[in-house]
């Protein structure tokens, strides 16, 4: 997969579709790669162009010592649409990647026409919380977050099936630089004031068994935004994408065709 050297970054990042198709692009949870989006692919539209990238800090980009900010991991999406020259997006950012969504979408509303914000919201926990997840993986790994990790992430009857063994992989082989650079961004972000001024349109994702961004808190986020459309995806949890991917892919489609033909 191709790399995009960014000056100060390189960015890991796969485009597919059509070049003359939607763009739409797809934005990271935290402590995970581009290929968290795999489960959904199938189900998207053919005619899409798609852009998936690992943020800095993960999968395949620069790993830079953390902490990282929000304004950085918004520069670096910045960076790399204008480097692939996409403009007018459908923008999915989920958990983290919702974050940056939302200050993208701020800071550059030529890059983005119309935006998913999915299990994400303008504030993510306390900066308690995350201090406190950051001492213990310095001090243990990340296998120590792991298994409170996927209990926040995913629905009892899914985290005790062996679909979750890439997740474990996954999670686990994340860097501990990258995580942590990662946490301290969410760590120091609060959006409410700049999200209320967004105007675009705008769907709110949620599961209704997250554990980390519950359903309430996303949609106290989506309301924040004139006309946001909010929907609920039962029997799902953090990554409501990876145990519906249809319903998923559905709510995405819909949208799309709504505010983008």
């Amino acid at each position: 997969m191709p790399q995009a050297d960014l000056g100060d970054i390189s960015l890991h990042y796969q485009l597919t579709g059509p070049e003359d198709g939607l763009p739409v692009v797809f934005s990271n949870g935290l402590g995970l790669r581009l290929e968290m989006w795999d489960p959904l692919l199938p189900h998207l539209p053919e005619d899409w162009r798609i852009l998936r990238y690992d943020r800095r800090g993960h999968g395949g980009s620069s790993v830079p010592p953390p902490p990282y900010t929000m304004g950085q991991l918004v520069r670096d999406t910045e960076a790399l649409l204008d480097h692939l020259g996409l403009r007018d997006c459908l923008f999915v950012g989920l958990s983290l990647g919702g974050m940056v969504a939302q200050g993208l979408a701020v800071k550059r509303p030529d890059l983005i026409r119309a935006l998913v914000l999915s299990n994400t919201a303008a504030r993510i926990a306390t900066k308690e919380i995350w201090e406190n997840r950051a001492t213990l993986a310095r001090a243990e790994g990340l296998q120590a977050l792991l298994e409170p990790t996927l209990a926040r992430w995913f629905t009892p009857a899914f985290r005790e099936s062996p679909a979750t063994a890439p997740w474990r992989e996954m999670f686990l082989n994340a860097r501990l630089d990258g995580w942590l650079g990662g946490a301290a961004a969410i760590a120091g972000t609060d959006f409410y004031t700049t999200t209320a001024a967004l105007t675009l349109p705008t769907l709110g994702i949620a599961g209704d068994r997250d554990g980390s961004t519950p359903a309430d808190l996303v949609r106290e986020t989506i309301d924040l935004i004139a006309g946001a459309e909010f929907a609920l995806i039962r029997r799902a949890g953090h990554l409501p994408h990876v145990e519906q991917p249809e319903a998923y892919a559905e709510l995405l489609t819909r949208f799309a065709r709504a505010n983008l033909t």
